[in-house]
Parts: structure tokens; C-alpha cells; sequence
């Protein structure tokens, strides 16, 4: 009778085992998937790429003058360059609120960024989704201009993105983003051509992995409802260091949302400009 009973615990202490490990079997892969982009932004544009609890992301972006200057001009480095410095702090896993300064208009921005769907390593949760929303000022100053200078409402900007992931093998990740910029009064006639308020674009992302720590990006930003050229970028992601470096040749040398689609674009391959930009993360807090 007690060797009965002793198989018949060692029986359900073996099954209550064999559950637990199933179970965190199940838990393990329906684990969120990581690493879809290397960093928060991609060339110029955000992504799905979430932080970590109570982390600050830092970033320094830079183009340059166009390539075509050639030698003389160091290939638009002497061209001097547009600069923009962006900080990003993460409340929890899914809110974040930033803020960036570009040396353009000496333009500032106000962003926040929530992750509404993340990808699951299983495959229940195929895609990631996230929202950016920013609001900007133009603080430029425009002594110049015979008429009186524009208001704060008037420099004032608008900008939204909805990011739609997917990490589709450890080599290749696709981010699609329908996005809108929205100025109070339209932009002055020797920033862009044309009277408008309202800009709409489709911008595409991708990252293809070369090795562990290095891929090939590209950023397709086509205009919806203007004649302005669409952006297009072309570069390559370097992690190192606790740092993640992107450099590329971009055909816009503007680097906040607003401007991306309003400030116009060159040729693709006449145009090109060279663009760096430095990641850090910072955790400023046990999770």
C-alpha cells in the first residue's frame, strides 16, 4: 500500500514538473521579439524599436551639403552641416516623450511615442505598432523680412506617424509609416514652393543584417499630396560600444518629422548628402 501510494506522488510530482516546464516553454516564445531596428530612429525616421523602463535615448544627427560639391568642397563637408540633437526618456515599456533641437530654424520639437502592439517571438502578434506624435516652432530669426516677424502660432508645426513593423528573419526587419505634417501658416517661399499647410507621406524602412552587429537601411519617404521630390536614404548601422552608429548618403538635409516632408528634397544620385548619427542609451534606473 505505501509503495502504492509513493508511485502515485512520484507520478503527479513528475507531471506537475513536466507542466511547469511546458509552461514556461509557452511563456519563452511568446516572448515580445527584440532588436527589429538597432535604435529608436532609422536614418531620420522613428521606429517601432522600443526603450526599456525609466532608459534616455540620445541621439546627435548630422547632413551635410550636397556630394556633388565634389573634392574642392570635400564632397559637401565644407558645406557645413544641419545638426540635431534629440533626448528621449521612457516612462515604461510602452510611453516615451522626447525632445530634439535642429540647428535649421533653430527648430524644436516635442515628441512622444506609445507602443500599442509588439511582435511575438511565436507568431501570435505577427507585427509591431507604434504612434509618434510632435509638435514644433520655427524660432529663426526673421529681422530680416520687411513685414513684421511671424508669431509664435504662426512658426508653430504638427506632426504624426503610425509605424507598422515586422521583423520577418533575424536578417530582414520592414517598417511602413503613414505620416502627415501640419504647418499653422505655410512655410516661406525660399524654404519650399507652394502655399500649403498640409503635407502627407508614406515612409518605408527597412534593415537588412550583414553581421551580428552591422546591417544595410534604406528610407523611402514619398510625398502623397505635393510635387516636392521624395526622400530617399541609403546607409549602414554599426553597433559599438554600448553606441549604435548610422551613416548614410540622404537626399534631404533636414532631420525633424516636420521638415521631411515640407523642406524638400533632391535627385537621387545628383543630390545625395552625407548624414551620421550617433545613439546612445542611458538607464537611469533599476527595472
Amino acid at each position: 500500500m505505501n509503495r502504492s501510494l509513493l508511485l502515485t506522488l512520484a507520478l503527479l510530482l513528475v507531471q506537475g514538473i513536466s507542466l511547469a516546464q511546458l509552461e514556461r516553454k509557452l511563456a519563452d516564445t511568446d516572448r515580445a521579439t527584440e532588436l527589429t531596428f538597432h535604435a529608436p530612429r532609422h536614418i531620420n525616421l522613428l521606429t517601432v524599436e522600443p526603450l526599456d523602463k525609466k532608459v534616455l535615448h540620445f541621439a546627435i544627427m548630422h547632413t551635410f551639403g550636397p556630394v556633388s560639391g565634389g573634392l574642392r568642397n570635400l564632397y559637401g563637408l565644407d558645406n557645413g552641416a544641419n545638426i540635431q540633437f534629440s533626448f528621449e526618456y521612457a516612462f515604461d515599456e510602452r510611453f516615451s516623450l522626447g525632445a530634439s533641437r535642429s540647428g535649421r530654424d533653430k527648430f524644436y520639437n516635442l515628441f512622444g511615442r506609445y507602443h500599442l502592439v509588439k511582435q511575438t517571438e511565436s507568431g501570435s502578434v505577427p507585427i509591431s505598432v507604434s504612434l509618434m506624435g510632435a509638435a514644433g516652432v520655427n524660432t529663426a530669426d526673421y529681422g530680416f523680412l520687411q513685414e513684421a516677424a511671424p508669431t509664435f502660432s504662426e512658426r508653430s508645426s504638427f506632426a504624426g506617424q503610425l509605424m507598422v513593423a515586422r521583423k520577418f528573419s533575424e536578417k530582414l526587419s520592414l517598417q511602413v509609416s503613414p505620416m502627415f505634417a501640419y504647418f499653422t501658416e505655410p512655410l516661406p517661399a525660399y524654404l519650399i514652393e507652394g502655399e500649403q499647410q498640409l503635407y502627407l507621406g508614406l515612409g518605408f524602412s527597412g534593415k537588412y543584417k550583414l553581421t551580428g552587429k552591422s546591417s544595410l537601411t534604406l528610407q523611402w519617404i514619398p510625398n502623397l499630396n505635393s510635387d516636392l521630390r521624395n526622400n530617399l536614404g541609403l546607409g549602414i548601422d554599426l553597433e559599438a560600444g554600448g553606441h549604435v552608429f548610422q551613416l548614410y548618403f540622404v537626399t534631404s538635409q533636414n532631420l525633424n518629422e516636420q521638415y521631411l516632408l515640407a523642406g524638400g528634397n533632391g535627385s537621387p544620385g545628383e543630390e545625395f548628402r552625407l548624414g551620421f548619427n550617433v545613439n546612445r542609451i542611458f538607464a537611469s534606473g533599476r527595472k
